[in-house]
């Protein structure tokens, strides 16, 4: 019985060198692990004639339908665009940092080789991310519906103009105010827009939404993080001045008109993708911001082993295997699962007593 071919598809911001140069690299290593590497004819800009000749042609009017992996090669904005085109579609995105932060790529750009050994071995797995269903009303005719990963974001139109805003949740009005904006966002935008405008970050694995207003004129205009159920809306003012459009991870927008209204809710459609590791979500943070951990005292605690900080830990793939070679991943924890304990006792580690004053 003859092996299906294994697809792959190749996204690179083809318009910069670094980017090119590393599809290049992936096309040949992909060839090289008897996988069929797919680039669309918009992205195949810069590549050589011998790169060109490796590439396997789309088998169906959409190649989508049967693409095993989606690799892409960028930052997160990359990623962002490559979202928009496979979804509704199964193929896991699978991103390589060329950017700075990089949140959402699982590998960096010198780990490319290891990437597809992990990749040809089908070591991966796949995680989902929640969405947003973005829907807009004006006089309660609804007039469009978009989607967002990270955010959809409410923001004035004209620099020297505020907006105003009701805010709403679940059919039941919170506060009005006027504002720059208001951004409502997934637990994956948490460390995007929604962090620069002072929002919480929230966990991955967290079911929640997030609102944050942008330099609100209000006393209160804390961040609010609500359920996974919810439905938080932004109404603009019918009668205040100021215009106002709708961004949705900042590559979707629309311009609002007055009195328009804004909804998100969760939507059934996750963006799916491909993890070679599961590190702790805290060591990608303090990885990612470069965060000053050395103070960390749960070394003291753990044992001389415990990594401080920066790469620590080496990624496992499926546990029948142990130990898969590769690159360190990031981490600051240890193997008995950060529980307090030294892993020398069998006991918590326990407090001297408190001397109560007299």
């Amino acid at each position: 019985m003859s092996t299906p071919d294994r697809r792959v598809l190749v996204l690179a911001h083809t318009g910069r060198e670094a980017a090119v140069l590393a599809a290049e690299e992936l096309v040949h290593l992909l060839v090289d692990a008897g996988m069929k590497p797919i680039v669309r004819s918009s992205d195949s800009e810069g590549l050589t004639d011998k790169t060109l000749e490796l590439l396997h042609p789309a088998g169906s009017a959409d190649p989508l339908d049967e693409i095993e992996l989606v690799i892409v090669l960028g930052g997160d904005g990359t990623i962002l665009r490559s979202a928009e085109l496979v979804r509704g579609h199964q193929a896991p995105l699978l991103g390589v940092n060329l950017g700075h932060v990089g949140f959402l790529a699982e590998s960096e750009r010198d780990d490319l080789a290891y990437t597809v050994q992990r990749v040809a071995a089908r070591d991966y797995e796949v995680e989902e991310r929640m969405t947003l269903d973005v829907t807009v009303h004006v006089d309660g005719e609804r007039i469009a519906d978009l989607w967002a990963l990270n955010e959809a974001s409410v923001e004035k139109a004209n620099r020297e103009r505020m907006i105003e805003v009701v805010i709403e949740v679940d059919g039941r009005p919170v506060t009005e105010f006027g504002c720059d904006g208001v951004v409502m966002a997934t637990p994956t935008g948490s460390t995007a827009y929604a962090f620069s405008a002072g929002g919480p970050i929230v966990w991955p694995e967290v079911e929640a939404l997030l609102l944050a207003p942008l330099s609100a004129h209000a006393l209160f205009a804390r961040p609010m993080v609500v359920a996974p159920t919810s439905v938080p809306a932004v109404e603009l003012v019918p009668d205040a001045p100021g215009r106002a459009m709708l961004w949705c991870d900042g590559r979707r927008s629309l311009d609002l008109p007055p009195g328009a209204r804004v909804e998100v809710r969760r939507s059934a459609i996750p963006v799916r993708l491909a993890r070679l590791a599961r590190p702790p979500f805290t060591d990608r943070l303090v990885a990612k911001f470069g965060l000053p951990v050395h103070g960390w005292r749960g070394r003291a605690l753990r044992g001389p082993e415990a990594p401080v900080s920066g790469w620590g830990a080496v990624a496992h793939s499926d546990s029948s295997r142990g130990q898969a070679e590769g690159p360190e991943y990031p981490s600051n924890t240890v193997s008995n699962g950060g529980s307090g304990k030294n892993p020398g006792t069998t006991g918590p580690h326990v407090s001297p007593p408190v001397r109560k004053l007299p």
